[in-house]
């Protein structure tokens, strides 16, 4: 990990906002030394019976950032979303700032382009977002460094985003008791997820981890701040040094029972264009609905 730019003494304030709908935590980071800030994986409201979308989960964020009288500077999405909506651009537009994703979202715009029978007009090349972040990449909030570790194998372009003493892990993984992320969709693979939980887990076991998402096992209270050293020693798929073959059979066995995402339809179509609808040949707000094609 010597290679990565760590910060571990700087320790960025996190306020964490969650979602009952999705079960998302999005997060909202602020330097320490200035009022620069950045929105971690922030949720647009849909309905899917009626189709209507709305926002009061980034209004209680743009409203905190108000208050607070805070600068947004990033906008983050960790990967592209298969269970939200991401709201990306009603906040930059509310407050500003760049959308950021990992470099690999070019291969899942290649992949649901064809599922969903996208023409010419929808760019297959990243250019819906304002910065593509490779493996190592850095970038400031104000002065707080901040640096993306790619970490693919729930989806291509899933990556982590080290901030200070914190790290933002998507759904890379869960908390200890929750384990990891499937790894069945397009361009997923377990035994890559298996490698890159190893990269996350080879940080300093003091970093804080936040989850984007948690679903309360075993009826426990929602949780999603966690420390490397709890998941290496207790992560129920990974921790106490879990074998990479171990880890494939698991995960192969337990995602050939897992249910199809309620929202992945309308969620992909939307974060792969960066949060924005799709319209249809009229310019209306328009998503697709592909038969068998997941």
């Amino acid at each position: 990990m010597s290679s990565y730019p760590l910060h571990t003494d700087i320790k960025p304030e996190v306020s964490a906002f969650f979602d009952s709908a999705t079960n998302t935590i999005s997060y909202v980071v602020k330097d320490p030394n200035s009022s620069a800030c950045a929105v971690i994986d922030s949720v647009m409201d849909f309905d899917p019976p009626s189709g209507r979308i709305s926002f009061e989960n980034a209004d209680r964020i743009i409203a905190f950032i108000r208050a607070n009288r805070l600068q947004l500077e990033w906008i983050i999405e960790t990967h592209v979303h298969a269970d939200h909506l991401s709201a990306a651009p009603y906040i930059q537009q509310q407050l500003g700032g760049k959308i950021g994703i990992g470099a690999k979202v070019l291969l899942v715009q290649e992949t649901f382009g064809k599922i969903f029978n996208e023409g010419t007009a929808f760019q297959r090349d990243g250019s819906q977002f304002d910065a593509l972040f490779n493996d190592g990449d850095s970038y400031q909030i104000g002065g707080l460094p901040a640096f993306a570790i790619a970490t693919p194998g729930h989806t291509p372009a899933c990556m982590v985003h080290v901030i200070g003493d914190a790290a933002f892990v998507g759904d890379t993984l869960f908390m200890p008791d929750a384990g990891s992320a499937r790894a069945d969709f397009p361009g997923g693979d377990a035994g890559t997820l298996y490698d890159s939980i190893q990269k996350l887990l080879a940080l300093p076991e003091q970093v804080r981890l936040f989850m984007c998402h948690d679903y309360g096992p075993n009826g426990r209270d929602i949780q999603w701040e966690t420390t490397v050293g709890e998941e290496k020693a207790h992560n129920i798929h990974v921790g106490g040094g879990r074998s990479r073959e171990e880890f494939i059979a698991f995960r192969t066995e337990r995602d050939a029972q897992l249910d199809v995402p309620k929202l992945i339809l309308p969620s992909l179509q939307v974060n792969m264009r960066a949060g924005a609808i799709p319209t249809d040949d009229d310019g209306r707000p328009m998503l697709k609905l592909p038969i068998n094609a997941l």
